[in-house]
This record gives structure tokens, sequence and C-alpha cells, in this order.
């Protein structure tokens, strides 16, 4: 049993330190744990004490269960009816990740022919990436107007008053990329 925990100790941490891009120097430096104890908890054969393993949550922000408990799976597949879906009008927007990143939005957005979407600014600063996947989109940003086809991509300050439009006979498909300006 007690090996099994310290295996589960060292490949949980050897995951979590990788997922974050961090050294086992910079975590020794974040969590106060010195440097060979975090090598010898990462190879298995490390025995910490309770204070050795709160510290080491504290500095990956996790619990000292999710230290000691096997494994998760490295991967987690999302179906379509847990992404996030909604209706502005007649546009059709869904989430492209089912988790966020902060200052950041990520959607597809399927304009029926004729559709027209009103964009909302955000924050001074911001900056929206729209690319245009299938059919046309028309975009409208402070009085300028924009056309994109197939694989065109348009960058402008999404800060400002804008919309969407679909000048097409059939259906668009775009997805936006919204890098929200920090508060």
């Amino acid at each position: 049993m007690e090996d099994q925990v310290a295996a589960h100790i060292a490949s949980n941490l050897r995951q979590l330190r990788e997922m974050r891009g961090l050294t086992q120097a910079q975590l020794s430096k974040l969590s106060g744990v010195p440097r060979p104890t975090w090598a010898n908890l990462e190879s298995g054969s490390g025995n910490p004490t309770v204070s050795v393993l709160i510290k080491v949550a504290a500095a990956l922000q996790v619990t000292i269960e999710e230290l000691i408990s096997p494994p998760r799976a490295s991967c987690r597949l999302y179906r379509a009816s847990e992404i996030a879906v909604k209706k502005r009008g007649e546009v059709l927007i869904r989430k492209l990740l089912p988790e966020s990143i902060k200052h950041m939005e990520l959607d597809r957005m399927e304009l029926p022919a004729g559709a027209r979407m009103g964009g909302i600014p955000h924050r001074s600063g911001t900056r929206e990436y729209l690319t245009c996947e299938s059919g046309e989109i028309g975009l409208s940003v402070s009085g300028e107007q924009w056309r994109l086809s197939a694989g065109d991509v348009i960058v402008f300050r999404g800060d400002q008053k804008h919309s969407y439009l679909n000048p097409g006979a059939r259906v668009a498909v775009a997805y936006s990329v919204v890098m929200l300006a920090p508060y």
C-alpha cells in the first residue's frame, strides 16, 4: 500500500509539474521544499511528511488527496452535449473549449442565410480575431464594412461597436477569438 501511494505521488507530481511547464527547481522555490526532495518524490522513493505534502499541494494548487490518489487520465472526452451553446437571434454560438481560459473567449458562430447579429463591445484594449470557415461573413466595425470568404481572418479592436452578417444564400460558419484586455 505504501509503495502504491509513493507511486501515485510520483506520477501525479510529474504530471502536474509538466502540465504547468515548471521545473523541479521552480517548484522547489515556490513551495519551500528542497529540490532533492522533489526529485525523490517524483522518483517514487520519497516518504514525505504531512508538512511536505501540504507545501507541495499548495504550490501546485491542488488538494493532498489529488497528490496521493491514483493518477487521473491525461485525456478527457467532452461530448457535444456538454459544450455550452447559446442562440442570439438566429445565430448559434458554440464554445470551442469546455473550460475557460483567462482573458480569452473562443466561439464558433453559425449564421443562417441572411442572419445578422450585433457584437457586444468588450472592455478597452480587447482584440478580436474572426476567421471565416465557410460561406461569407460581413463584418461592420465602427462604420467600416468588411467581407470575409472561407479562410479569411480579420483582426480588430473588440471594444468598438461591431456586427456580423451572412450576406450569402447558405449557412456561414465563423470562429471568433476574443483576447480580453486585463482589468
